[in-house]
């Protein structure tokens, strides 16, 4: 199964196994993941599962949509380069290792 290496923003790091199909925020939800809100249960309407991508794997993400992009433009922690919502990057094989940065603060 595929790995995510959450980072909070004490700098603590938490690798967790995410199945093939869903989205990030859900992974981080499933293993207890502090930091990631999630308020509207990945609708795509609060931004509280603001994540910076590492660099390396924000190439291998599709460009974020217009409305990802717009609610991007709102976050409570500025956006970054490579801000995403983590309910919009869902795990694939291909992304195995993905490193991503918990924004702070999500509300």
């Amino acid at each position: 199964m595929p790995r995510v290496i959450y980072t909070h923003p004490t700098g603590e790091h938490k690798e967790v196994e995410v199945p093939v199909g869903q989205n990030l925020m859900l992974g981080a939800a499933a293993h207890g993941i502090e930091g990631i809100v999630g308020d509207c249960g990945g609708a795509m309407s609060c931004a509280t599962c603001h994540v910076i991508v590492d660099a390396a794997f924000a190439a291998l993400l599709p460009a974020p949509d217009d409305t990802e992009s717009q609610m991007l433009d709102f976050t409570a922690a500025p956006r970054e380069a490579n801000s995403r919502l983590s309910c919009q990057i869902v795990m694939s094989d291909r992304l195995d290792g993905i490193h991503v940065r918990i924004a702070d603060p999500q509300v």
